[in-house]
């Protein structure tokens, strides 16, 4: 629905998680007898869930335990881990630092050149227990930082920055092609991030086997602020997935589509995929693990940009093990634990037995829902109020 907001200049509405609902189905299933994998390239996935490619979330050990639960975890490596050889040393300096100094520090650490025998070292510790191996690298990091982790075994690679088109000009150097990327690749590459069905559409024509969609609603990304850049989720993926169907359509390959960002509670995550994703990224739910190398803090991967940061770093406590964040049992009442069931039984409410299933399920616009009959949730902070 376009919107006069004034003169000859028209707005689009657009939609967020917390401004739509799922409707569910006339007929129902058991939640045991549901499918939730998912795909990329020639890898499947038990659950549609993947930890985001931010250092305070992601360690080569969180790739090993997602691995192990049935998902995957990206590794950033352009990130702490491959600058230094004792990153745990640096995460204390950033744990450990007031909000007002957090900034210039990262700036400072994340100046530190990147070591292609640490990208090599981090891509075998992660493969130790016979896990696939996801990393990201920018695409300007992809000549140097991508090769040198291809050729030390990476499975999965993961080109991402906060806005990635499929060709990028610039007059300081030479243009960089996600399709000369792809077609150069010996395995499956996702590319993000996009928000739109132009960005996504082209991205799939270059060679991507997997989008991810969302540019600025993580926890710790302060781009929409910064930048005005930015579109609501829901949104954005119903765009990303109206290009993957028709894609598919005239060329036969099904593109995989991962909401990345924004998604704090199971409902969340049920929405995105309602929306038309095949599979979420999240972070801040990675991070608050136990296990996750931010000891309960979390920040973006723009935040150390040296002249414009794009995020900053966030308490996000360290609340439980991340099996019982994914399966439960859940121990708060606020749907921030046990994702796969909450997926598991809004499938079985829906009557969808799979994911592509799923993404036939009704949905409906409806701001009401995170208020209605819930006073006295929000008045006693907890449930839908807290």
């Amino acid at each position: 629905m376009q919107i006069l907001v004034g003169g000859h200049k028209w707005a689009r509405r657009s939609y967020g998680f917390d401004e739509v609902s799922v409707a569910c189905g006339a007929t129902t299933v058991d939640p045991d007898d549901t499918d939730t994998s998912f795909s990329v390239g020639p890898h499947t996935f038990r659950i549609p869930i993947l930890a985001s490619a931010m250092d305070a979330a992601v360690d080569p050990s969180m790739c090993q335990i997602m691995g192990r639960l049935g998902g995957l975890a990206v590794l950033n490596l352009e990130g702490l881990f491959t600058r230094y050889e004792d990153y745990g040393a640096q995460f204390q300096r950033v744990i450990q630092s007031s909000q007002e100094d957090v900034v210039p520090l990262l700036q400072s650490l994340y100046r530190e050149p990147i070591k292609l025998d640490l990208v090599a070292q981090r891509i075998a510790e992660i493969k130790q227990s016979g896990t696939l191996a996801a990393a990201s690298v920018t695409p300007a990091g992809f000549a140097t930082v991508g090769e040198a982790a291809l050729s030390a075994g990476l499975d999965i690679l993961v080109i991402q920055s906060t806005v990635t088109s499929a060709k990028h000009y610039s007059s300081k150097g030479n243009s960089i092609s996600i399709a000369d990327i792809c077609a150069n690749s010996t395995v499956p590459v996702i590319v993000g991030n996009t928000v739109n069905y132009e960005g996504t559409y082209a991205l799939m024509e270059a060679g991507a086997d997997a989008i991810l969609v969302g540019i600025g609603p993580g926890a710790a990304c302060t781009t929409r602020r910064v930048c005005g850049i930015g579109v609501p989720q829901v949104t954005a993926v119903a765009d990303s997935a109206a290009a993957r169907d028709d894609y598919y359509t005239r060329t036969g390959k099904r593109v995989t589509v991962i909401a990345d960002g924004g998604m704090r509670t199971g409902g969340d995550i049920v929405k995105a995929i309602v929306a038309g994703a095949d599979a979420v990224m999240i972070g801040s739910p990675i991070a608050a693990s136990e296990e996750a190398p931010g000891k309960g803090w979390h920040w973006g991967m723009a935040t150390a940009h040296q002249g414009l940061p794009r995020g900053t770093r966030i308490k996000v406590g360290a609340h439980a093990p991340l099996e019982q964040i994914l399966f439960g049992p859940a121990k708060s009442d606020d749907g921030t634990m046990n994702f796969v069931t909450a997926l598991k039984v809004a499938m079985g409410y829906c009557g969808k037995r799979t994911i592509p299933e799923m993404q036939s399920a009704e949905l409906v616009v409806a701001p009401s829902i995170p208020t209605e009959g819930k006073a006295a949730q929000r008045a006693q902070k907890v449930g839908q109020g807290s």
